[in-house]
C-alpha cells in the first residue's frame, strides 16, 4: 500500500523527525521489520519508532471496491460532500436529510427524542428510523445511501434508560481482564443494535498522565500496557471478527479508536489542551493502543481535540495521513470530535479545509453542518479540497457502510428491548464490578463483613444509582439522575441489603449516619459526583478541599466504637490520606456502573465471615500521596506514590496499613471561569459593573443579601455586565455549557433588550431577548439557560471574553437575579 502525500505543508517545527519520516514511509511499502513495543517501567529506553498495523484484508476486497467505484462514479458532487459531514439530531430534522446529502448523524452528550433524556427505547427506535427513511428518498441515478448513526455508547449503552451499565473504563483497567473487556463490548454491542444505532464513540485508547484530566476516568490505565492489552478485545467485542465478503454479524457494531493522539497526554491534564513532549515519548506513552485496535479491525478512529506542542492533531497530515494511514496501514476513516476542527487556526466551525486536507474524512459539525456543508462544497468546487482528497474520504467512508452492512438493510435486534439489561448482561456487569474493587486497607481485618451481622450503610453515594454510574450516563455529565432512571439497576446498599439478608442479617440505610439500632459495622459511600470532559477537571487531585463532611462522619462512627469501612466513588485516584487514616478498611470502587451487587459480592462475606470473593483489582493509576504532587506513574525513582501502580490486598495479605501523612502540600486555588454571581457576590476574578442609567441594589431572596434588584431608568442606553480580565471560554462553548440565569422580572422592558457577552475592542456578539423581558411582570422566580455557544454564534471571539454577561437596553426594566453561572446543559436549554 502507498502512503498518500500530505496535501498541504506540514506546519513548520512539528514535522516529524527527516530520518524517521523516510523510514516510515519505505516501511509503509514494504514489510519493515518493527521494533516490539516494550511495556516495562518507563525509565527503559524505548526505540524511536512508530509501531505498525495493518487493517485486516477482511475490511475490503476487490469486489467492495469496485461496487465502491460504481457507486461513486454516480455520485454528485453534493453528495460526496454530504458524505463527509455529520450532523447532531438536536440541529437537524428528518425532513433536511430529504434535501440535504448528510451521511451520518450523531446523539450527542445531551441529544434525545424530543430532547427528553429519559424518552423509552422505543422512542429512540423510532426517531433513528425516521431518520433513515428520509435519507433512503435521495439518490436519483443510484442506490440510496445509508445513514450512519452514531451514539457515546461508553460504558454500556448509557444514553437509553434500561440499559446495563459497565464500570467506567478506570474501573476496567483495575480488573486486569481482557476477556471480560470482549464480553463487555459484545453486550454493549448488542444493546446499542437493539435501539437502532450502528455505531459507538469508542474504544477510548488515552493514557491519561494527569489525574486532573476531567476524562481521567474514560482511560484504562496511566502506562500503556493495559490499552494495549485491552484495544483489541474491545474492538473485537464491538464489532465482532471481520469476514472477508461478508458484514457485521447480527448484533455487532462499528467501533471507533479514540482519541488520536496523546489526548491523555496534555499539559497540567487540561481537556483539549496541548500535549508537550518528544516524539519518542508520543509514541511510547499514547500510541501503543492503536496497533491492536487497527489489527482488530476498528472501522474508524477519531482524531483529538487537543495538540501535539502546538499542533491540532485535527490538522496534523503527519499523524493522520503520514501515520495513522500510512505507517499504521488504516483502512477506516478518520471522524473528528465535536466541532474540533473549528480550533485549527485558520478555520471556523463553519469553513475548514484545512481538516480534511490532513486526512479527517468526515466532519463532525453538530450545529454547524450546515454552514461547513455549504463550505465545503464551494471549496471542492474550486480546487481548495483536491478531488483525490475528498473521493479518498468517501471511499473510506463507504468501504466501512458496506462493511457495517448498512446497504443490506438487515438490523435483526432492532426492537428487542428485553435485550436491554437483560440478565447475561447484567451479570457480566457484577463480575466486572467485583473484579474491579481495589482493597487499598483492611486493618484488623473487618473485611469481609459475616453475612449475619447488623450493617449501617451510609453516605450520600450509598443508595445513588446515577451517583455511581459517574458521567456519561443517560445525559452528558450525568447529573440529575433518579434509582428510578435505572429500571434494572441496583444500588449499592441494595446490593449489599440483599446479601445481608440471603445471610440472615440485616442493613440499615442511614442519610446522616445515625441508627436506630446499633451496627456491628458500618459501611459509608461516598466520593465525587458525577462529570464529564473538561467539566471534571480539577486544580489539584485532592478530593473536595475544604469539605470534611465525609471526614468527620467517619470519625463520628469510631468514636462511638463502630468500625468504618468506606467506599470511595471516584474517576480517578485522588488524596484522600485523612479519610483512609480514619477508616478500618478503605476500598476504590471507581465508577462501577448499575450493578452495585457486585461490590458486595466482595465486601459481605458468608455466616462464618470467610470470603465470597475475593478482590483481585489493582491500581491502573498510581495514587497520590499529597494533593501538590503529581504522580511520577511507574518511575518511582523520580515520585514516590502513596500507592503505586499495580497495588492492590486481597484477603490473603495481613499486613496493617500503617498511618498516611495528613499533610496535603499546597494546593492551588482553581481558576473560576463559571462562576459569576453566586451568594451574593460576584467571586474573583469578576465583578458587576454599570454603566448609563441603572442602579442596583441589595435584597434578600432566601438568605440575606443574596439577591440583587438592578434598574434602568430608561432615557439612554444602560448596562448590567459581569466584567473581569481576558478568559478563554472556547472550550465551554464547544462543550454546549450554558448560562444559567436565576431571575425575577419586576419591570417589563419597554424598549429592546440585548443580552451579550464582550470580547475586548470591537468584539462582541449579542442576541435579542427583548420578548422575554417584555413579558408581564409576575413576581415568580424562574432559571433561563441558554447556550454559551449562542453568543459565538453570533459573531464573539469565545478565546477572549472580558465580559461573560451583558444586559443592556434603552428603555425601563427591573430586574432581580441571585444566580450568573456556567452549567451542564441537560438538554433544556437553547438560544434566547
Amino acid at each position: 500500500m502507498t502512503v498518500p502525500s500530505s496535501v498541504v505543508p506540514h506546519p513548520p517545527g512539528r514535522r516529524l523527525s527527516a530520518g524517521l519520516l523516510a523510514w516510515l514511509l519505505a516501511g509503509s511499502v514494504t514489510a519493515a521489520p518493527v521494533a516490539a513495543p516494550q511495556m516495562g517501567p518507563e525509565s527503559q529506553a524505548h526505540p524511536v519508532l512508530w509501531p505498525a498495523a495493518h487493517s485486516p484484508a477482511a475490511i475490503t476486497d476487490p469486489a467492495t471496491e469496485r461496487r465502491i467505484t460504481v457507486l461513486m462514479s454516480h455520485m454528485t458532487l453534493e453528495e460526496k460532500v454530504g458524505q463527509t459531514i455529520q450532523a447532531d439530531i438536536a440541529s437537524i430534522t428528518p425532513d433536511d436529510l430529504r434535501t440535504y446529502p448528510i451521511g451520518a448523524l450523531l446523539a450527542g452528550g445531551n441529544s434525545a427524542p424530543g430532547g427528553d433524556n429519559r424518552a423509552p427505547p422505543a422512542a429512540w427506535t423510532k426517531l433513528i428510523g425516521q431518520y433513515r427513511a428520509a435519507a433512503a428518498t435521495r439518490g436519483q441515478h443510484h442506490p440510496p445511501i445509508p445513514l450512519l448513526f452514531g451514539i457515546d455508547a461508553v460504558h454500556g449503552h448509557n444514553k437509553i434508560v434500561g440499559a446495563t451499565l459497565f464500570p467506567h473504563n478506570i474501573g476496567l483497567g483495575a480488573a486486569r481482564d481482557p476477556a471480560l473487556i470482549r464480553q463487555i463490548g459484545a453486550a454493549t454491542a448488542e444493546e446499542v443494535a437493539v435501539t437502532g444505532a450502528d455505531w459507538t464513540f469508542g474504544p477510548t485508547l488515552a493514557v491519561p498522565r494527569d489525574v486532573r484530566w476531567g476524562r481521567s476516568y474514560e482511560g484504562f490505565g496511566e502506562d500503556p500496557e493495559i490499552v494495549a492489552s485491552y484495544a483489541g478485545p474491545m474492538t473485537l467485542g464491538l464489532q465482532g471478527p471481520l469476514r472477508p465478503g461478508r458484514p457485521l454479524a447480527p448484533g455487532r457494531i462499528l467501533g471507533s479508536a479514540k482519541h488520536f493522539l496523546a489526548d491523555g497526554g496534555t499539559e497540567n491534564g487540561v481537556d483539549q489542551g496541548d500535549a508537550k513532549l518528544p516524539e519518542a515519548d508520543l509514541i511510547r506513552l499514547h500510541a501503543q493502543g492503536y496497533p491492536p485496535a487497527i489489527d482488530a479491525g476498528v472501522l474508524s478512529v477519531m482524531a483529538s481535540f487537543s495538540s501535539w506542542n502546538g499542533t491540532k492533531h485535527t490538522g496534523n497530515p503527519s499523524l493522520l495521513t503520514d501515520v495513522l494511514k500510512g505507517r499504521m496501514g488504516f483502512m477506516g476513516f478518520v471522524v473528528g470530535d465535536w466541532n474540533a476542527h473549528g480550533q485549527i487556526p485558520g478555520c471556523t466551525v463553519t469553513d475548514c479545509p484545512q481538516a480534511m486536507n490532513a486526512g479527517l474524512d468526515m466532519y463532525m459539525a453538530p450545529d454547524s453542518w450546515k454552514g461547513l456543508y455549504a463550505a465545503t462544497l464551494a471549496e471542492a468546487r474550486s480546487g481548495a479540497i483536491p478531488a483525490a482528497r475528498l473521493d479518498d474520504a468517501v471511499r473510506r467512508i463507504l468501504r466501512v457502510k458496506i462493511k457495517a452492512g448498512l446497504f443490506d438493510g438487515r438490523r435483526d435486534l432492532v426492537g428487542r428491548f428485553d435485550r436491554l439489561g437483560s440478565a447475561d448482561h447484567r451479570a457480566i456487569a457484577r463480575r466486572a464490578v467485583a473484579e474491579s474493587l481495589v482493597l487499598l486497607k483492611n486493618n484488623g481485618g473487618v473485611l469481609p463483613i459475616r453475612s449475619g451481622a447488623h450493617v449501617l450503610v451510609t453516605g450520600d453515594g450509598a443508595d445513588d444509582i446515577g451517583r455511581q454510574s459517574g458521567g456519561w450516563t443517560l445525559n452528558w455529565q450525568g447529573q440529575g439522575n433518579r434509582n428510578g432512571d435505572f429500571p434494572h439497576g441496583q444500588s449499592i446498599y441494595a446490593g449489599i441489603a440483599e446479601a445481608l439478608a440471603a445471610g440472615g442479617g440485616s442493613a440499615e440505610l442511614s442519610a446522616d449516619g445515625a441508627w436506630t439500632r446499633r451496627p456491628d459495622v458500618a459501611i459509608l459511600v461516598f466520593g465525587e459526583t458525577p462529570y464529564a470532559e473538561f467539566q471534571g477537571d480539577i486544580p489539584s487531585p485532592a478530593f473536595h478541599p475544604g469539605d470534611v463532611r465525609d471526614l468527620e462522619r467517619i470519625r463520628r462512627l469510631k468514636a462511638a466504637g463502630v468500625p468504618v469501612v468506606s467506599v470511595f466513588l471516584s474517576g480517578r485516584p485522588l488524596w484522600v490520606n485523612r479519610e483512609i487514616n480514619a477508616s478500618d478498611a478503605f476500598v476504590a470502587a471507581w465508577l462501577p456502573g448499575t450493578e452495585g451487587g457486585g461490590v458486595a459480592d466482595v465486601l459481605i462475606g458468608d455466616a462464618r465471615g470467610a470470603p465470597r470473593r475475593d478482590f483481585r483489582g489493582r491500581l491502573s493509576f498510581s495514587w497520590p500521596r499529597a494533593a501538590d504532587r503529581m504522580p511520577g506513574h511507574r518511575d518511582e525513582a523520580r515520585y514516590e506514590p502513596q500507592f503505586p501502580y499495580g497495588y492492590g490486598l486481597t484477603y490473603r495479605d495481613p499486613t496493617d496499613v500503617p498511618p498516611l501523612s495528613e499533610d496535603a502540600g499546597q494546593a492551588a486555588a482553581p481558576p473560576n471561569l463559571e462562576r459569576y454571581f453566586v451568594a451574593g457576590h460576584a467571586p474573583d476574578p469578576w465583578r458587576l459593573s454599570l454603566s448609563g442609567p441603572v442602579s442596583l441594589k441589595a435584597i434578600d431572596a432566601g438568605a440575606q443579601e443574596n439577591g440583587r434588584t438592578a434598574s434602568w431608568a430608561g432615557g439612554a442606553p444602560g448596562e448590567l455586565a459581569v466584567t473581569g480580565t481576558a478568559v478563554d471560554l472556547s472550550r465551554q462553548a464547544t462543550g454546549d455549557m450554558v448560562v444559567s440565569f436565576r431571575y425575577r422580572l419586576d419591570g417589563p422592558a419597554t424598549a429592546p433588550v440585548t443580552l451579550g457577552v464582550t470580547c475586548g475592542v470591537a468584539c462582541a456578539g449579542t442576541l435579542d431577548v427583548s420578548r422575554r423581558l417584555a413579558a408581564p411582570a409576575d413576581g415568580v422566580w424562574r432559571t433561563w439557560k441558554f447556550k454559551l455557544s449562542c453568543f459565538r454564534s453570533a459573531g464573539a471571539d469565545m478565546s477572549r471574553i472580558t465580559a461573560p454577561f451583558v444586559l443592556r437596553t434603552a428603555g425601563t426594566l427591573t430586574v432581580s437575579f441571585t444566580e450568573i453561572r456556567l452549567v451542564a446543559n441537560d438538554g433544556d436549554a437553547g438560544c434566547p
